[in-house]
């Protein structure tokens, strides 16, 4: 059972006069505020700070943490977001002070060592992706998909050009089962969304596709293997579609731990993708960042990338590493300096240390977790689309829900009274009561079989237990819509 000990705020801990340090007194004299800060900039009184002790501090915040879950302390097998474990080896190497110690503001002969790495990265990535255009500025996977598709506005804009045409393409076509971000940065880009339907097996429907495609379209967004952990059968088929009417095929890499050393997107038609690098190369996840989001291209978009890509040449037989800034039709930088460096070094470790067999045997051994415990749940729970998946599949609750009452939310709430955390639940949206798995291939055969276990023990469980879950949490059931809508970001009395 996990820790239930109820925390006061920090700020109803605080005392009075208590502190926890010392300071000696200032050797320099006192400036008054208004010397400092321009007025506009001075608060009216001193912020109210909590006032503690160093042991009441310390102790709150590891209760605190003894509250939460995480990849070193319980199982996540939270569908589309692949939360494997962190390995301390990359945390280890990518802390050495020689790379951690490093200023972004060095010139590129005190940093070769650096720019070695990130131009490696982007020759492996490229390698994995088929793509040879690799870009590593962008910030995150939602990011990666903007960025690859200004890209691709770019790249058609200037074809249109040296047809002597106007530029008219300005529809992204999406996949109803697709990734919320996927329309979100569509209309970041300045482009229309229009939805694709899926057939009865969880396919793009290629009819409605063939019927949506036109003039006017400019990319086709797909995720492969899709939200429901199937690999489309029709992939070569539908790049070929797209490319006929003109278009581009960007794929949504968020679930690229399934075809990683399998199969490449370049050769199967993709034009662009992005790498979700803390899903596929186990880079940490969550907390709000930071992250890293790279993006690959096909050789005619290249010149397109932001700016600046690390370059090789070789001079007197030694190879020299600088960022190229020579680009005319590059659509500008997209992050600050080269990139979020510290999470690319940890995929540069997490690469190097895999090896192209490595990375494979990482794919099989995702497909081959979740295909086992697909065996062992599908005869005690609806999986709507297939008796195979790839590295996740997606069950529902609507049966049980229909004989019993329980929903999938009932379901996710009581696996964390057993040390689990809850799997991506609701989403995607074309299966209703959805619980959305995925182990990864980082969890062994006695955790996944004491998962299935508890997931069928759950599922025959009188609802009343479950509608009340989770029972061994501070709090229980939050409004959620209301915390997400409404947050309460600061402390008042």
């Amino acid at each position: 059972m996990r820790n239930t000990l109820a925390i006061d705020l920090i700020f109803e801990q605080s005392r009075k006069g208590r502190h926890g340090s010392e300071f000696p007194a200032s050797d320099v004299p006192e400036q008054p505020q208004a010397d400092l800060l321009p007025a506009d900039q001075l608060a009216d009184s001193a912020p109210k700070l909590p006032e503690l002790t160093e042991p009441d501090v310390v102790r709150h915040f590891m209760n605190l943490a003894m509250l939460n879950m995480s990849v070193d302390t319980h199982f996540y097998p939270l569908g589309s977001c692949t939360m494997k474990y962190n390995p301390r080896r990359n945390e280890t190497l990518i802390a050495t002070p020689k790379l951690a110690g490093l200023h972004p503001y060095q010139t590129e002969s005190t940093v070769q060592g650096q720019l070695q790495i990130l131009y490696e990265l982007q020759e492996m990535l490229a390698e994995l992706s088929g793509l040879p255009g690799v870009s590593l500025q962008p910030a995150a996977g939602a990011h990666g998909e903007l960025t690859a598709l200004l890209v691709g506005v770019a790249y058609l804009n200037d074809r249109a050009k040296q047809q002597n045409r106007p530029f008219e393409r300005n529809i992204v076509l999406i996949p109803d089962g697709a990734h919320g971000t996927n329309p979100a940065s569509a209309a970041y880009a300045g482009l229309k969304t229009v939805e694709v339907k899926s057939d009865s097996g969880g396919y793009v429907d290629l009819d409605d596709l063939k019927t949506k495609l036109s003039d006017k379209v400019a990319v086709f967004m797909i995720t492969n293997p899709n939200t429901l952990g199937i690999f489309e059968k029709n992939i070569k088929l539908i790049c070929d579609l797209v490319h006929n009417a003109g278009g581009l095929v960007y794929l949504d890499g968020a679930n690229f731990n399934a075809i990683a050393g399998i199969t490449r997107p370049g050769d199967f038609g993709v034009d662009m993708m992005h790498y979700n690098v803390h899903k596929t190369f186990s880079t940490p996840h969550g907390g709000g960042g930071p992250g890293a989001g790279p993006i690959a291209v096909n050789a005619a978009m290249t010149v397109f990338l932001p700016a600046p890509r690390v370059v090789c040449c070789e001079k007197n037989g030694q190879k020299r590493y600088s960022l190229n800034y020579d680009a005319p039709k590059s659509i500008g930088r997209v992050r600050s300096f080269f990139g979020s460096v510290g999470v690319l070094n940890r995929v540069y470790c997490y690469l190097r240390t895999l090896g192209a067999t490595g990375i494979k045997q990482m794919t099989e051994n995702a497909v081959l977790n979740a295909n086992y415990l697909l065996a062992k749940v599908k005869n005690h729970i609806d999986v709507p689309c297939g008796d195979r998946c790839m590295h996740e599949f997606v069950a529902s609750a609507s049966k049980v829900k229909a004989e019993k009452g329980i929903s999938a939310m009932d379901v996710a709430k009581r696996l964390i009274d057993y040390g689990y955390h809850a799997p991506t639940v609701y989403f995607p949206l074309i299966v209703k009561e959805a619980l959305m798995i995925e182990p990864t291939e980082t969890e062994s055969k006695e955790t996944l079989d004491r998962f299935a276990d508890t997931l069928i023990e759950i599922i025959n469980t009188d609802a009343d237990t479950l509608h009340n879950a989770p029972h061994s949490t501070a709090i229980s059931r939050p409004d959620e819509v209301a915390a997400a809508r409404k947050p309460v970001l600061k402390y008042t009395e």
